[in-house]
């Protein structure tokens, strides 16, 4: 994790493309997964593009911050917070994913008038999406508490699909110099805005290679203890690192995710 951020669709403009937009999650239970993050960031929502079905936008002072929908009763794919990396050709985009050895799940389709998306993996099988927007440029706020600050690749080795995000979304890579960390961090026009890890033989057998959102929190130890007290669970304790304090959670349903506070 890095402590900068990289260029966001604020103000009224677009993301520059390649740089991460937006953060959803599919769920099985709505309305409890609603109320989890409500009260756990202070999140409230409104009804998002119903074109895969139910859909929520989270927002945290009138500015949209995720997306939350509903899986099908049938469908038993993991739940897991996806991030979204703006693109200004989706198709294009999906066409070079497949080229590179990615696969495309869904899409690209349009969401109502909001953008165009799909939804896609990396060779190693990690899920992430693809947003070109319309009326719904991304994120709204970033920088507060409950609102998405990072997002970072776990995956075995990092150099085995640093290439493949590099030519998708035309990142320019900064390595960590270090016989053991394996860490890349991603800039777009020099500005960091998402990291790969490479964690080797820790990676979670049950889980793979997987995308982790963080969200900023004020006080990342009264979030673990309110986060008890609604059912999640801490999966890695609260740690100082040089970037802040960080604790690795999950909801309820099982989505992982981390929660920091940011050292500025």
């Amino acid at each position: 994790m890095t402590e900068a951020r990289g260029s966001a669709g604020l103000n009224g403009s677009a993301y520059t493309p390649g740089t991460p937009c937006w953060v959803s999650l599919m769920v099985h239970g709505m309305a409890a997964t609603q109320e989890f993050y409500g009260s756990l960031f202070g999140w409230e929502f409104q009804p998002g593009p119903q074109h895969l079905g139910s859909y929520v936008r989270a927002q945290l002072d009138g500015q949209e911050v995720a997306g939350i929908g509903q899986l099908p009763p049938d469908r038993h794919l993991p739940i897991a917070w996806t991030p979204y990396f703006a693109s200004d050709d989706v198709d294009l985009t999906a066409e070079t994913v497949r080229h590179c050895g990615g696969t495309v799940g869904v899409g690209p389709l349009d969401a109502e008038d909001a953008g165009r998306l799909a939804i896609a993996s990396d060779p190693a099988g990690a899920v992430f999406g693809v947003w070109q927007a319309a009326a719904h440029l991304g994120t709204g706020i970033t920088d507060v508490p409950g609102t998405p600050t990072w997002n970072e690749l776990m995956t075995r080795d990092s150099s085995g699909v640093a290439k493949f995000y590099e030519t998708v979304f035309g990142f320019e890579e900064e390595p960590v110099v270090s016989a053991d960390f394996d860490y890349i961090t991603l800039h777009i026009k020099g500005r960091p805005v998402a990291g790969i890890h490479g964690v080797g033989n820790s990676l979670p057998r049950d889980r793979g290679s997987h995308w982790m959102t963080y969200f900023e929190v004020a006080d990342v130890d009264a979030s673990l203890a309110h986060l008890l007290d609604l059912r999640g669970h801490v999966l890695k304790p609260a740690r100082d690192t040089p970037h802040g304090r960080i604790a690795t959670v999950a909801d309820p349903e099982g989505a992982v995710f981390s929660v920091v506070r940011t050292t500025h």
